[in-house]
């Protein structure tokens, strides 16, 4: 699978202007700021196909960029408190709008700040990709902001924060040193390929 010819394809603001599932769907999902846009950044070889956005909560429609097998699907980033609540419904009804058609999605890569515990949203979206049925990883992000002994600690820690979870793939990263990337594109491609 070549991840080096990507491109934007549209931005969608609300689920019924999505159009049908044509390819596989890797769609990727986490709370504003935790480093989405730079993971699908260095997942592609680029450095600003999807725009990385100092404020967070910027993000506020799903954005397809289209590969040769497979399309990347950016969802909103949710959790940021300065955004309205109109807004946050707006969000709701597109994530779970899209989510909810019937379509092709290969694989979901649930992004996570490593450093930190799982925010109850991350917690919500992570029990509803589990009881949904999903195939799902958990990306670690910001793996070299810890050294090797914190990194170490934090991964049992999470262990054990998502033990209600069973078979739960993490994956650390790193979208600064390219640590874990390519472990992050095997998954991807053997998500592909299981999807066709």
């Amino acid at each position: 699978m070549n991840f080096q010819i990507a491109e934007f394809k549209a931005a969608y603001g609300r689920s019924s202007q999505i159009p049908e599932s044509v390819l596989p769907e890797i769609v990727f999902s986490g709370k504003s700021n935790v480093g989405k846009s730079s993971l699908i950044n260095k997942l592609l070889y680029r450095k600003s196909i999807a725009r990385v956005s100092a404020k967070p909560g910027k993000t506020a429609t799903i954005n397809f960029f289209s590969l040769k097998e497979a399309y990347f699907v950016d969802l909103p980033g949710y959790g940021y408190a300065q955004v309205s609540q109109a807004e946050k419904q707006r969000w709701a009804e597109l994530v779970e709008g899209y989510l909810a058609q019937d379509r092709n999605i290969a694989l979901v890569v649930q992004i996570c700040d490593m450093r930190h515990s799982p925010t109850e949203n991350d917690m919500t979206m992570i029990d509803y990709l589990y009881n949904s049925g999903f195939n799902f990883i958990i990306a670690l992000t910001k793996l070299d902001k810890l050294k090797k002994t914190q990194q170490a600690r934090r991964l049992e820690e999470l262990k054990e924060e998502l033990k209600d979870y069973p078979d739960i793939r993490l994956c650390p990263c790193s979208s600064n040193d390219g640590t874990g990337i390519d472990e992050i594109r095997k998954i991807i491609e053997e998500s592909v390929y299981t999807a066709f």
